[in-house]
């Protein structure tokens, strides 16, 4: 931050949102809930606690917080991403055509297979595994190592 006037620290999705449960438990304010139960990420605003916890931590002056969607479209999908979106567009018609539903993606609980994941399995908590070998490669392209600093949280 001293060299370049400015750091990007990037937070998965509902990290965070054990302690900001907890904290909004502890103030006695109402903790805003999904028809299944799950907290509401958006409500609760993971990325705007976490922009003010390091904003105390390293003494920043201003705070941007955007959602991923933002960063990841600022580069175009190359052509293995539009080969993945292509077969889960055909995929998602033809469950459709079926009326079968749920999200369509690569099912890491039966083999990998593309389907339409049931939405009853669909929840979040579980932790990102940082030894993914699919990970070490982005990692790798993009010249970033791993390091313990990416490791945190990871399991």
């Amino acid at each position: 931050m001293d060299r370049v006037g400015n750091i990007n620290i990037f937070v998965s999705e509902g990290a965070g949102a054990d302690s900001i449960v907890a904290e909004m438990t502890a103030r006695g304010q109402e903790v805003p809930r999904d028809a299944f139960g799950h907290v509401k990420l958006d409500a609760v605003n993971p990325g705007k606690w976490f922009g003010e916890q390091f904003a105390k931590m390293l003494g920043a002056e201003k705070v941007l917080v955007q959602k991923s969607g933002y960063f990841a479209r600022a580069a175009p999908a190359n052509a293995a991403d539009l080969a993945v979106i292509a077969r889960c567009v055909h995929h998602s018609v033809e469950c459709s055509l079926r009326r079968e539903s749920g999200v369509v993606g690569q099912d890491e609980e039966r083999g990998d297979v593309l389907r339409a994941i049931e939405f009853a399995r669909i929840k979040g908590g579980k932790p990102f595994d940082v030894n993914t070998p699919w990970f070490h490669d982005v990692l790798a392209a993009i010249g970033q190592p791993f390091t313990d600093a990416v490791a945190v949280g990871g399991h």
